[in-house]
């Protein structure tokens, strides 16, 4: 604890974007360091002189020797903000945030892609292998190709943190090599990854549920009961549904950008998911983080449907023509199987997932807006 020439604690003001904070204490300071609110250039003074200087200035917070990147370890977020974005203005700049760091986020996207795409395009190659070798051949290739699936789950976390990081910083108008980007996301690589894989597997479950619920109801007599009971299930797990998504709405954010741990991360979600309830309803972080999923959702459906539209027209035809189940089945079976590689599908999903980094944006733009309300 520093103490001034009369026993006291020294207490700090400091001035961002022109508002002041304060009265602050040195650790109060550090946390506001460690959080990327506070800059070296950011103005600051003793509470006993009128006199301004930089926050560099203030004596045991920041190294002198060191660069930025170097002091705080990491960037989090652009510093204090004043006054909420609309809607658009966030839509705004995460289209200019993904232009300025284009070719960063396809870097990321590759790092997930490319073991994805090797694993597609070894099936057919497993096809054609012909002759005494054969059987060695389709192992081989299954192998590789199982290790490349293994690889693009491995590489999912660091995306995931890479998104984060490198969207805070062009957001606040520094520009970081894709290296260091990569040297960052490490460390995050163990909690982003147990992370990843508790929110796909719950809601793998509720999905699983959503059928169970069907099937009771269609394998059950059709009693008032049995309905009455199937619709209480159905509440139930959209209930369920909507609870966990408000929980981890913002987990990415709070995992990476806050340096949260697992637990922290989620309940750091919930509680900025659920503020700013005195906003008008489209301007709370929730309905604006729903209808950002929805946006994105839609454009996926979209890419989807006409990739596989040919596929989709096919099987209609032989649904409507086909009344015996297990023909149709096997008809349908045959014509995937005739189908092969489609290249105009295959650039439709390459292309989806070159936009994906958008949605990633958006949620750190939100984020980022939606704190100002949460600190207030």
């Amino acid at each position: 604890m520093m103490l001034d020439d009369q026993g006291m604690a020294e207490e700090w003001i400091v001035r961002v974007q022109g508002k002041e904070y304060g009265p602050a204490d040195i650790d109060t300071l550090r946390e506001w360091k460690r959080e990327g609110r506070l800059l070296p250039e950011n103005e600051a003074r003793n509470t006993g002189t009128d006199l301004w200087s930089t926050a560099a200035a203030i004596p045991g917070l920041f190294d002198a020797g060191a660069s930025e990147a170097a002091i705080a370890g990491r960037l989090i977020e652009p510093p204090l903000q004043t006054q909420h974005r609309t809607f658009g203005q966030i839509l705004a700049e995460t289209f200019q945030i993904y232009r300025k760091g284009f070719f960063q986020f396809l870097g990321l996207t590759l790092l997930v892609l490319l073991p994805s795409v090797c694993s597609q395009l070894t099936t057919p190659l497993m096809k054609t292998t012909q002759g005494s070798y054969g059987d060695l051949g389709v192992l081989a290739g299954g192998l590789f190709s199982f290790f490349m699936f293994m690889l693009s789950l491995a590489m999912w976390p660091i995306y995931v943190a890479g998104i984060q990081i490198l969207s805070a910083e062009i957001a606040n108008g520094r520009r970081t090599g894709f290296a260091a980007v990569l040297n960052e996301t490490v460390r995050f690589w163990p909690r982003v990854a147990a992370l990843c894989v508790f929110v796909f597997v719950v809601f793998a479950l509720l999905i699983l549920f959503a059928l169970g619920i069907a099937l009771t109801l269609a394998a059950g007599a059709t009693s008032p009961l049995s309905i009455f009971f199937a619709l209480a299930l159905l509440i139930l797990q959209v209930w369920m549904f909507g609870w966990f998504f408000i929980t981890v709405l913002f987990w990415q954010q709070f995992a990476v950008l806050e340096n949260a741990g697992f637990i922290d991360s989620l309940r750091g979600s919930r509680n900025l998911a659920r503020s700013g309830q005195d906003l008008p309803l489209f301007e709370r972080p929730l309905w604006r983080g729903a209808f950002i999923a929805s946006l994105w959702f839609a454009l996926v459906l979209i890419i989807a449907v006409v990739s596989e539209w040919t596929t989709l027209h096919q099987y209609f035809n032989q649904l409507m023509t086909t009344q015996d189940p297990q023909t149709l089945l096997h008809q349908l079976t045959e014509a995937q199987q005739a189908r092969g590689f489609d290249i105009s599908a295959f650039v439709l999903n390459l292309l989806q997932r070159i936009l994906q980094p958008l949605l990633g944006i958006a949620f750190v733009m939100l984020y980022l807006d939606s704190r100002i309300h949460l600190e207030r």
